[in-house]
């Protein structure tokens, strides 16, 4: 006569449970370890003999795959710019404060990413995603929405810094993303983007994160009838920045 076996299923499922969620802890912690590990040593006049990663380690580079452009590393290359910076203290960590121009060198508020260089593609017909008006058929203002073509804009410092020749548009978004802006005195072109400038009734444009001559010398694009992701980045960080670095007075706490 075989010996009957006791099984507490209560006692089994808490046992997983405890399996389980030590693993998701662990995991958890791997993954957070994919920005600013393997740490740097405190004392740079003594090499590490090993990368100081802990336990567990760093996890292997995450590679999204994307329709376009395809397969994106998630952990972009760094940027070097010890060139432009000088630490606040003579410590690791300290804060780096810009010793140029921090829009330009890309510095904080003002720094991009490593995107592709490359346009984004609209889903259905693969074509670039974000183009002027001029190079997309059957797309115009609507009647009833200020139209800034061929009105000024001003700045920061209260100057006509250019005229607007063109909109970009995002055809799968159905919005405005840039306005083309022509410096003044200068036959060169600049985009805005849209979401950092103001259009009043009449359609005159107001940009106030930048004065006349940071407009003038914003990132260009290679291509005058597309934008490409790292283009966009750049755009993007140039104008954004100009809200702390545009004026010296900008810099600082408010109180």
């Amino acid at each position: 006569m075989s010996t009957p076996v006791n099984f507490d299923i209560a006692a089994m499922s808490l046992y997983v449970f405890f399996a389980f969620f030590t693993g998701l802890v662990l995991w958890l912690h791997r993954e957070g370890k994919r920005e600013g590990y393997p740490l740097v040593s405190d004392r740079p006049e003594k090499p590490l003999r090993a990368p100081i990663q802990g336990f567990p380690g760093v996890p292997d580079l995450k590679v999204f795959k994307l329709a376009h452009p395809e397969h994106i590393p998630a952990r972009e290359p760094e940027r070097d710019i010890s060139a432009h910076v000088v630490a606040y203290d003579p410590y690791p960590g300290a804060p780096l404060i810009p010793t140029g121009d921090a829009m330009k060198d890309g510095i904080g508020p003002a720094a991009w990413a490593h995107r592709a260089d490359v346009p984004d593609m609209t889903f259905d017909d693969n074509v670039p995603k974000i183009v002027p008006l001029r190079a997309a058929p059957g797309w115009v203002v609507d009647e009833g929405c200020p139209d800034p073509r061929g009105k000024p804009v001003r700045t920061l410092d209260g100057k006509i810094a250019g005229v607007v020749v063109d909109l970009w548009v995002d055809k799968s978004e159905y919005i405005l993303r840039y306005l083309e802006v022509e410096a003044t005195g200068s036959d060169r072109r600049v985009l805005v983007p849209m979401f950092l400038a103001t259009v009043n009734s009449n359609g005159v444009v107001r940009v106030v994160s930048v004065t006349a001559e940071q407009l003038a010398a914003a990132p260009g694009i290679k291509n005058p009838e597309q934008i490409t992701l790292l283009e966009e980045d750049k755009v993007a960080a140039y104008f954004g920045g100009g809200h702390m670095y545009a004026t010296p007075d900008r810099i600082g706490p408010f109180v």
